[in-house]
């Protein structure tokens, strides 16, 4: 493909509108939305006005007046077109992690008798992380299988099967619908996290008959470093599972102060201590960019930025990069990553050259297409990029061999 071809390509994408809604560095191709989204040109001034005006000038009035204490719905209802759910089966929580703890535990105990989470090897690591430490302080068995083998080993002891719905290495993606279906055929409970889904390609939570989902809002999802984490519980569960950690956010009457505890209905008992406003506004905003967007817009873009950025790099770059990704698109999510034996020299000789992308050990490269604001011409003059860097193996200098404690 031309140069002039990409651009003809963005000329013509019905989410070009989209790219306005964020602040870009000038000369930057920012292919690392799957690890922190860009800045929207609305979260400073979102941020000032929470700050100056409502803490500034309204102080601890502004928890009814600016209604702070219904953030954590309010801004959650704007994630269900996102990923196919109703507005109070989500809720504004924690982070990805303490959310996953509190599912997972919810989950365990409503399967009384089951002693086995299962899980896929080599799943995201913190997500392994979490259900090791829950299994150690409940006493449970967690069982790691291929991630072809998820379906087939659900059996009468599993209390719940938690995975990623896209693999953060590879971009491969589970079959939600069919996990669920068997993990409800055996009696278990389903826990995803969409972190590397929710905001890169349509999701139907309640279509595929999900039980409880997690996912982080700084990725696609444009809120921040550190942006708080959303969870989902399906309405018919919210009546039968109950936080492990109990807050007084949680509680029926949280002013009332009694000593006991007595969990409000619905989502919102999932809530634990008091939610961070400066961090919620800053995810509002980032929420704000999706307006008027078809996720399935965003999912046919995605598709088409990945496929074009793979034949370009392939083309140019021949046998000195190998796809780790799923070469078909209908089976691969929003980034791309290619295998190079010196991946992480390479991609610092890309940032230094004003290509981002990220790093995974041991050695992955790996590329980002976020479509709310990347463009065919940034995946066309990536892969020009890289082309060159391999060709003069300028990836070869000491200050790009030396590893950054973050990759």
């Amino acid at each position: 493909m031309t140069r002039d071809e990409a651009q003809a390509l963005d000329a013509a994408d019905p989410l070009a509108f989209a790219q306005g809604r964020f602040r870009l560095p000038e000369g930057i191709i920012y292919l690392d939305g799957n690890s922190l989204g860009t800045l929207p040109a609305a979260t400073a001034d979102r941020l000032a006005n929470v700050v100056t005006h409502e803490w500034g000038g309204d102080l601890i009035a502004s928890w009814t007046k600016h209604a702070w204490i219904d953030e954590p719905q309010r801004i959650a209802a704007k994630l269900a077109p996102i990923v196919g759910a109703k507005p109070h089966e989500l809720l504004i929580a924690d982070s990805t992690s303490v959310c996953l703890f509190k599912l997972l535990a919810a989950a365990v105990k409503a399967r009384p008798g089951r002693r086995t989470i299962l899980t896929q090897q080599r799943n995201f690591p913190t997500d392994l992380y979490v259900a090791q430490g829950l299994a150690e302080m409940l006493g449970l068995t967690l069982k790691a299988v291929p991630a072809d083998e998820v379906a087939s080993a659900i059996d009468q002891d599993i209390a719940v099967v938690t995975l990623t719905h896209v693999d953060y290495r590879s971009a491969a993606f589970h079959d939600m619908a069919a996990v669920n279906q068997a993990a409800h055929a055996a009696g278990a409970l389903t826990v995803w996290d969409l972190s590397h889904s929710a905001g890169a390609i349509a999701l139907d939570l309640d279509g595929t008959d999900c039980d409880l989902a997690v996912g982080c809002g700084y990725k696609y999802l444009n809120g921040g470093p550190g942006a708080p984490a959303f969870l989902f519980v399906a309405e018919r569960l919210q009546g039968e599972l109950h936080s492990p950690l109990q807050g007084w956010m949680g509680h029926a009457e949280p002013f009332a102060f009694d000593d006991d505890f007595r969990p409000v209905n619905g989502i919102t008992r999932f809530l634990t201590g008091t939610p961070s406003i400066l961090a919620l506004a800053a995810l509002d905003a980032g929420l704000d960019t999706f307006e008027g967007v078809a996720m399935r817009d965003i999912q046919t873009k995605a598709g088409a930025l990945s496929q074009l950025f793979i034949d370009e790099v392939e083309a140019r770059c021949g046998d000195e990069v190998c796809l780790a990704s799923p070469r078909d698109p209908a089976a691969r999510a929003s980034h791309v990553s290619f295998a190079h034996p010196q991946g992480y020299a390479v991609m610092q000789a890309l940032i230094a050259r004003g290509v981002i992308g990220d790093f995974r050990a041991p050695d992955l490269i790996r590329f980002g297409f976020a479509p709310l604001y990347n463009r065919f011409e940034d995946a066309w003059r990536a892969a020009e990029t890289l082309a060159e860097i391999l060709a003069t193996d300028a990836w070869n200098e000491p200050r790009f061999l030396a590893r950054a404690k973050v990759t």
